[in-house]
């Protein structure tokens, strides 16, 4: 790799212009790609093989009005008066318009929706008084018909007391008769009492299970209390994944094209949830901020503008061919910002490793075409291997079996392949045009009289290494404190920037209609058997008590019924918001009871329910991801390092690191630690957070390791003593390591000030992560273990060593073998000879 590597550089440098316009076309195939392939981003996630993707199933097939994507928009007055009948017009005329609008299935009229409620409560309150009416009347008619039974039989005993003979024959028989006819008469009157009896129990039971339905549902408005807001509820054909953004922003712009005097239209997350700005002021800020550290390492802006221009053009590259294929697969809006934060760091870490290791030869005396070519063979096979640990630990984001996270796993893959693509090529280019140009004009006269010196070098004390050890692993441990209470869950309308349009309609619900309206769940129940039409009210009042039985609900109301009877749904509204905690214990509880009257089996879904089942299937799958992530890593560290020991510390160093930036983005983004003054929404982390710091921090974390080691592993088997091994492995590589460092922070960093919460937190938590892992682990932790164990570090098996092929990740075989090496290197091999001997 290395030897070819060497030849590409000097190609490269030789046919620079050739390279550069191979790049530039590169880059307008991907820009025409982008104009015609673009279709949009989506703000929505999907985990297949959810319990509430199931209950979305079976809506589909038996209730498909009710399976589809909704959205509500939300109408409030500007000075908290109550609606005026002209504004309620308004606001009605818009509803009654939008039925045209692509992909919606239905609007509700919330005036409506309020109307007919008040004329059911006021049809029950009219039935139960006609009823009391009714029961009197019949109440009456019984007395009057037992006083009637009363006189008949005391006429019945008259006339059975008379003595025999006393009335003629044919008299007794006629006034028996007509006792007989007037028992009858009252018998028929008792039956037909019986029967309207029977007829206003029946009633009655009827319009007492209304008057509970209704109370049961009397906290879930579509106005508010004080008549100030009014709630819109918009219904889609399509599912949440399927539905367009062009579809949703046409609900926008229709309720937005008339403007009612005196009254705010805001829309919720579901319809408004906003495509993240992909770079801002921060982000520039970040760059510029990586430029201040090239131009004190380089010592020149010429070549402290290279690794800018050439991360930036791989970024453009990255980006733009990835949403070019937007309209193919839904991809999810912060993909794209993760190839660029990615591209960004990389990217001009790789550069700066090459132009570094260039710069240092030129100093020395190096032929500039020959010095690109060994640069681009040395540190340029050490990019390529750690852009390799990069793309592993991305790619293996497949396995999780999420669809978006795969997909920002490869399109993160992709974005680092071209970062090193670039640096192995384009920056060897560039470099070979500016030829002595890439030194300042004060290097320039100092060429060929640098020399490096590390005789003076010694292993440090062992007292030291202990305190380090100790004092890293401890303050690590502590800062990962706050991780064993981490949350996860997906943005709701609270952690959208303050003042958008998202933020406004979740803050006015909740303050208008309570916590819980801004996320209320559909609640399923699915019976064995078709229920008798008779008595569908009485099941759905069974099943609407056992859900207000349960702990922290406010309102459930019975919303639809199959034509088959067999599917019951409801609306139910819990006590508190949808990131909650007592929110995601409900949907549990509902979930775990038994079937209701052993007859109906529950289901949950929702918005709120989906999200919860997003993110408790990441956190599932965040175990396998980090066997697969280290499982392949240490084989190829094992593979780089010829050692057992060294890829144990790497990876052992990185799991602190890991979750003390778990610990970190809890505390500031759960707890709100210091959140306020950065103006950032606490609430659960980010669902799929934690399995992606573990991708890219681990390959980043590998790089670092990778420089380090491997200038040790250098000096160890060219005579060094392991201890006196790990200094000079440290002092060869410490500079470079701490820009590369300070850059990705400084990159990342930027992303902690975009206005999308979901973006700041995967901003910090990758600087953090770097910020710990290069600075404690990679420079402190490890070399202090690696002191502490001496030259057991560099053990490995006989029978392995002999099987494995020798991996020069550095290129020192290229060095010795092909060219001159540079002085530095000359005397490391003089001081050698020696040992050899």
């Amino acid at each position: 790799m290395a030897e070819l590597l060497y030849r590409l550089g000097k190609f490269s440098a030789r046919r620079a212009w050739t390279v550069i316009v191979a790049w530039l076309v590169v880059l307008g195939i991907a820009v025409g790609g982008f104009l015609i392939g673009f279709k949009g981003l989506t703000t929505s996630f999907d985990v297949p093989g959810t319990a509430a993707g199931a209950v979305v199933e079976e809506l589909t097939h038996k209730l498909p009005d009710y399976a589809g994507a909704s959205g509500t928009v939300v109408f409030r007055t500007d000075d908290g008066s109550a609606l005026s009948d002209t504004q309620k017009k308004g606001i009605s005329s818009l509803i009654a318009d939008a039925d045209g609008l692509p992909d919606v299935s239905g609007v509700i009229d919330p005036f409506s929706t309020e109307a007919e409620r008040a004329a059911q409560q006021a049809k029950v309150t009219d039935g139960q008084t006609r009823l009391a009416a009714g029961q009197s009347q019949l109440d009456a008619a019984k007395a009057q018909l037992a006083a009637g039974q009363q006189q008949l039989d005391a006429a019945k005993a008259q006339l059975q007391s008379a003595p025999a003979g006393s009335m003629p024959a044919e008299q007794l028989a006629a006034a028996q008769a007509k006792l007989a006819a007037q028992q009858k008469t009252i018998d028929d009157g008792l039956a037909q009492l019986a029967t309207q009896q029977k007829q206003l129990t029946a009633q009655q039971k009827q319009l007492d299970q209304g008057a509970e339905l209704l109370k049961l549902s009397k906290d879930i408005r579509m106005v508010s209390s004080d008549g100030s807001t009014a709630l819109v509820n918009v219904a889609f054909t399509k599912p949440r994944l399927e539905l367009s953004e062009t579809s949703k922003q046409a609900v926008i712009d229709h309720f937005e094209s008339t403007r009612i005097t005196g009254v705010t239209v805001s829309f919720s997350t579901d319809i408004a949830q906003g495509v993240p700005q992909i770079v801002g002021l921060g982000e520039a800020v970040g760059v510029v901020f990586a430029a201040i550290v090239l131009i004190v390492v380089l010592g020149s802006v010429v070549a402290a503008a290279l690794p800018i221009v050439t991360a930036l053009f791989g970024v453009a590259v990255a980006a733009l061919g990835s949403l070019a294929f937007s309209g193919v697969v839904d991809m999810a809006s912060v993909t794209p910002v993760l190839a660029i934060m990615l591209g960004l760091a990389v990217g001009i870490d790789y550069s700066l490793f090459i132009v570094n290791r260039h710069r240092k030869q030129l100093l020395e005396g190096a032929e500039p075409r020959e010095s690109i070519g060994l640069a681009n063979g040395t540190s340029g096979n050490a990019v390529v291997f750690a852009g390799t640990t990069v793309v592993v630990a991305l790619l293996a984001l497949n396995v999780t079996g999420v669809p978006f996270l795969g997909l920002m796993g490869t399109v993160g893959a992709i974005a680092v392949v071209l970062a090193v693509l670039i640096a192995v090529t384009l920056t060897p280019a560039i470099l070979g045009l500016l030829k002595l140009r890439v030194l300042s004009r004060r290097a320039r006269a100092r060429v060929g009289q640098v020399h490096h010196d590390d005789t003076a070098a010694k292993p440090m004390k062992t007292w030291r290494a202990v305190v380090t050890a100790v004092s890293a692993a401890v303050v690590l441990l502590i800062v990962a404190i706050p991780a064993l209470s981490m949350r996860v869950g997906l943005p709701d309308g609270s952690s959208e920037p303050v003042g958008s349009t998202t933020y406004e309609a979740f803050t006015v619900t909740e303050k208008a209609f309570g916590a819980g309206t801004t996320g209320p769940l559909l609640v399923t129940a699915a019976a064995k058997q078709a229920v008798a039409a008779d008595d569908v009210t009485s099941v759905q009042l069974d099943i609407a008590r056992a859900l207000a039985d349960q702990k922290d609900v406010v309102a459930v109301a019975p919303i639809a019924v199959s034509g088959d009877r067999t599917l019951f749904a409801f609306q139910v509204v819990p006590e508190e918001g949808p990131n909650s905690v007592s929110t995601e214990n409900l949907v549990n509880a509902l979930r775990d009871l038994a079937p209701i009257d052993g007859a109906y089996r529950l289901g949950v879904s929702g918005q709120t329910a989906i999200n919860l089942d997003i993110s408790a299937n990441l956190a599932s799958v965040l175990p396998l991801y980090l066997t697969v992530v280290v499982g392949l890593s240490l084989l190829i560290m094992i593979l780089v390092f010829r050692s057992i020991l060294v890829p144990l510390i790497a990876t052992g160093g990185f799991i602190l690191s890991l979750f003390a930036t778990y610990g970190a983005i809890t505390a500031l983004f759960q707890w709100g630690w210091g959140a306020d003054a950065l103006g950032i929404h606490t609430g659960p982390i980010l669902s799929f957070l934690p399995v992606i710091l573990v991708g890219i921090l681990f390959g980043l974390a590998m790089d670092y390791q990778l420089f380090l080691a491997s200038g040790m592993r250098e000096a160890y088997v060219h005579g060094a003593s392991a201890r006196l091994a790990v200094v000079k492995g440290v002092r060869a590589g410490r500079s470079v390591v701490i820009a590369a460092g300070l850059i990705m922070i400084s990159v990342f960093g930027g992303f902690i000030f975009s206005e999308s919460t979901m973006i700041r937190s995967i901003g910090f938590g990758l600087a953090f992560g770097v910020l710990v892992d290069a600075f404690v682990v990679r420079m402190l932790l490890m070399p202090a273990l690696m002191h502490l164990l001496g030259r057991s570090v560099w053990w490995l098996p006989k029978w392995l060593d002999r099987i494995m092929p020798n991996v020069d990740v550095e290129g020192a075989a290229l060095e010795r073998r092909q060219h001159v090496p540079a002085p530095a290197v000359a005397q490391a091999e003089a001081a050698a000879e020696p040992a050899r001997a």
